[in-house]
């Protein structure tokens, strides 16, 4: 689990921990990665470009000063990090994660919790995008989880990809469910999802994910007219509608218009925060939340479901569900319309 990582305070797990010790020597049950790209979450990095005013040079000298105070990429406000690909440099004898030296990889768990450092100043990268060009190391520990990367896909799309494979598993398991439950009983109503940021990365996934196990009637909710329109060109909704998450009567208007009743599942991937009340409310009593956003108050979700009285399950997206790699790639590969979003968005980061 890295425990002996962990520089500061100790007894923690790495994530949990101020400092790691991010030394090149691995242990024999570690992996050591020869890093190629890291790629921030939306919230991290949306929280330090906003700081900056949009400052490219200010962003890479901070990214920078946590790696190298920190020992790992996590941001101090957010607390989140994002994940990274690279080439395996050195596997302990005794590591279970069955890599071999030489493989590229995508890891699948957090920067937070990876002990890592980068040697070339972020020189490659202009502090503009999620995905950052770097050279350096970074440790996997032996309840880590790393992908292999396909040979038949742009590595920047199978990372973007990989970084949120963990939203459409989720969203399929939980939508599954309750398809299943209908079928059983013989209830002819449909099911009905809404993905908040439905243009996004994992919006884009889960949309697909959503359909692909029997979502009857899906609603993809963008802020904006140019993801809108992008998201109705992928033909990945039933419908699109324009909202602001952060406007809780306004979101639950446009879900319920657009679906024609309140969703069983609504799913959200924004990078802002205050978008946990909208989401309760457009969801139907009985209903369950997902949250996939690192800019959600689980707080505010909790008492403001309370307050509204509202009957619904919330769920973290914890980012691992067994499988969850498989299933984005094959998500990728089978609808043109996640391929359209993500290479648009490869191409402008």
């Amino acid at each position: 689990m890295g425990l002996h990582r962990v520089v500061q305070p100790t007894g923690v797990l790495p994530q949990a921990a101020w400092r790691l010790d991010a030394s090149a020597a691995i242990a024999p049950n570690e992996v050591r990665i020869r890093v190629q790209r890291l790629n921030l979450d939306a919230a991290s990095f949306r929280q330090l470009s906003e700081k900056h005013g949009g400052n490219g040079d200010a962003v890479r000298a901070e990214v920078l000063e946590i790696i190298s105070t920190r020992g790992k990429m996590q941001n101090p406000v957010t607390g989140s990090g994002g994940m990274l690909i690279g080439t395996v440099e050195e596997a302990g004898r005794r590591s279970p994660l069955g890599l071999k030296v030489g493989e590229r990889v995508a890891t699948l768990v957090s920067l937070t919790l990876t002990p890592l450092v980068v040697t070339d100043g972020l020189a490659r990268w202009d502090g503009r995008s999620e995905q950052v060009p770097c050279d350096g190391w970074a440790i996997l520990f032996a309840r880590s989880i790393a992908a292999v990367l396909p040979d038949d896909e742009d590595p920047q799309l199978s990372l973007a990809v990989l970084d949120v494979c963990g939203a459409p598993a989720l969203t399929a398991r939980v939508v599954s469910r309750y398809v299943e439950d209908r079928r059983r009983v013989g209830d002819p109503t449909p099911v009905r999802v809404a993905v908040i940021g439905g243009a996004g990365k994992s919006g884009s996934l889960s949309l697909a994910a959503a359909r692909r196990v029997g979502a009857a009637r899906t609603v993809g909710v963008v802020p904006v007219a140019a993801e809108r329109d992008a998201l109705t060109a992928a033909g990945l909704a039933s419908v699109v509608a324009l909202a602001d998450a952060r406007d809780p009567v306004g979101l639950s208007t446009a879900v319920t218009t657009a679906l024609g009743a309140p969703a069983d599942v609504t799913v959200v991937c924004v990078d802002v925060p205050g978008c946990e009340h909208g989401a309760v409310l457009a969801t139907a009593d009985g209903g369950t939340v997902i949250f996939f956003s690192m800019a959600t108050s689980f707080s505010a979700a909790a008492l403001g479901a309370e307050g509204l009285a509202a009957d619904v399950t919330m769920l973290v997206g914890n980012g691992y569900v067994p499988g969850h790699a498989e299933l984005a790639l094959g998500l990728l590969r089978a609808e043109p319309g996640v391929r359209q979003l993500f290479t648009a968005r490869v191409a402008a980061d």
